[in-house]
């Protein structure tokens, strides 16, 4: 089936571009979906994924360029991008990654996480519960069209809790939300 989490979040995450943005960064980038819909707005993405299956399958768009490397150990220039997203890939790394990736913000520039936390709280089990019918309809209105994504999947570990105490300690004044379909959104403004 090929309903993708992660892409059904794109538009909300394409409204935390700020305005005048020119460069961004997307980590994680998979097959480079989001990363070309960035590119098509004008920016110029570096686009980031460990995984060389899917930099190969990554289709070549203008203004993206792919990196086949572990943001965690990729030399980042302080003050860069106008933008930075991860898209269910900031639990493949340690969650103290954020602060090289705030640093590699410009002043005004939005960090991005649509990140995945593990279910251990009766608030995660309700929402959990909540998506399920949600989730299924909306395999059954898209299955047959499209492509699986080659990315590496890994279960999240970090609780929700411990995302937000982490976050207000290196992102401070930035936003999560729950989000249906397992996941929750951060919104960081470097000022």
């Amino acid at each position: 089936m090929t309903f993708d989490h992660n892409d059904h979040y794109h538009a909300r995450l394409l409204r935390l571009v700020p305005g005048g943005a020119r460069t961004a960064l997307d980590v994680g980038c998979g097959t480079g979906r989001f990363a070309r819909r960035l590119a098509a707005r004008g920016l110029q993405v570096d686009a980031v994924d460990p995984a060389a299956e899917v930099i190969e399958a990554a289709q070549l768009a203008p203004g993206v360029r792919y990196h086949r490397a572990d943001i965690t150990g990729m030399d980042l220039e302080e003050g860069r991008y106008d933008y930075i997203s991860c898209l269910a890939s900031i639990h493949h790394v340690p969650f103290g990654t954020v602060a090289r990736l705030r640093d590699a913000l410009a002043p005004g520039g939005v960090l991005a996480i649509l990140g995945c936390y593990p279910e251990v709280s009766r608030a995660d089990h309700a929402w959990s519960l909540a998506a399920v019918p949600v989730n299924a309809v909306a395999r059954l209105a898209t299955a047959g069209r499209g492509t699986p994504s080659p990315a590496p999947v890994k279960r999240p570990e970090l609780p929700l809790t411990e995302i937000r105490r982490e976050a207000a300690e290196l992102l401070p004044g930035a936003t999560i939300r729950r989000l249906l379909f397992w996941r929750y959104l951060l919104a960081y403004r470097k000022g």
